[in-house]
C-alpha cells in the first residue's frame, strides 16, 4: 500500500530544547497510526508540525511524496485536517461552526453538506443551536464535523476523548471508528489511552522525550 504521509528527521526546538527530536515515520494510505507516550513526550507537538500549525526547526513532511512546503498552507490544512484536544468552537450556531472554513473565505455555507454531517454525528436538527448550549460530547462531535466539512485525506486526532466522561468517550470512539472505516481515512491518533490505541490503530509508535522509542503493531508495542 502506498505511503500517504512521511516525516523525515522532523525536529522542533523551543527555548533550546528539542520537543520533537529527529522523528522519521511513514503512514500508509488508509492506515491508523496511534502515537502513545507520557505527558510531555512531544506527541501533540509532533501532530502540529504535520500541517504546519507549527514550523519545524529541521526536517520535513511529505504528503503523497510531495514536500509539504510546496502546498499553500490553506490547501495543506484542508488535506491534512486536525481535530484538536479542545473543540475550540467559535461563538455562534452549530451550522456556522461546521461551515467555518467557508465563512472565513466569505463563501456561502453548504447547507446540504452541513445537514449530512450533523446527521452522521447523530446531531440532526442542531444546526441553529448556539454552541454555548452544547454538552462536551456534542461540542466534540461538532469539531469532528467541522474538520470533515473540508473533506480531508488525512485526519489528525489529538486526544479526541480526553476530557469526556466514560459513556461519551465510548460514543465518540465508536463514531471515530465508523468514520475511519467508512471514509477510508488515513489517521494519526495521539492518545494517552493505550486501550484506545489497541482498539483503533493498525500500528503504534511510542514517544519519549520527543523521540521514537518503539514502533510496531499494538500487540508488539503495548503487549
Amino acid at each position: 500500500m502506498a505511503q500517504k504521509l512521511e516525516t523525515e528527521s522532523l525536529t522542533r526546538v523551543v527555548a533550546g530544547e528539542a520537543i520533537v527530536d529527529s522523528i522519521s515515520v511513514r503512514v500508509r494510505e488508509s492506515e491508523v497510526l496511534a502515537i502513545i507516550g507520557s505527558s510531555g513526550a512531544g506527541k501533540s507537538s509532533f501532530l502540529r508540525l504535520l500541517n504546519r500549525l507549527d514550523e519545524p526547526t529541521e526536517g520535513t513532511v511529505y504528503l503523497d511524496g510531495t514536500e509539504y512546503r510546496e502546498f499553500e498552507p490553506e490547501e495543506l490544512r484542508r488535506r491534512i485536517g486536525l481535530i484538536p484536544q479542545e473543540s475550540a468552537l467559535q461563538p455562534g450556531t452549530v451550522r456556522e461552526n461546521v461551515g467555518i472554513s467557508d465563512r472565513i473565505r466569505d463563501e456561502p455555507i453548504d447547507d446540504q453538506l452541513t445537514t449530512t454531517l450533523l446527521k452522521w454525528m447523530d446531531l440532526s436538527g442542531y444546526g441553529d443551536r448556539n454552541v454555548d448550549d452544547l454538552s462536551g460530547g456534542e461540542r466534540q462531535r461538532i469539531a469532528i464535523a467541522r474538520t470533515l466539512y473540508v473533506d480531508p485525506e488525512v485526519l489528525l486526532l489529538d486526544e479526541p476523548t480526553a476530557h469526556l466522561d466514560t459513556e461519551t468517550e465510548a460514543q465518540i470512539e465508536e463514531l471515530l471508528g465508523e468514520l475511519i472505516r467508512e471514509g477510508d481515512l488515513t489517521c494519526i491518533l495521539v492518545t494517552h489511552d493505550t486501550a484506545q490505541a489497541e482498539r483503533l490503530a493498525d500500528r503504534v509508535v511510542e514517544f519519549e522525550n520527543g523521540r521514537v522509542v518503539d514502533e510496531g503493531t499494538p500487540a508488539e508495542v503495548i503487549g
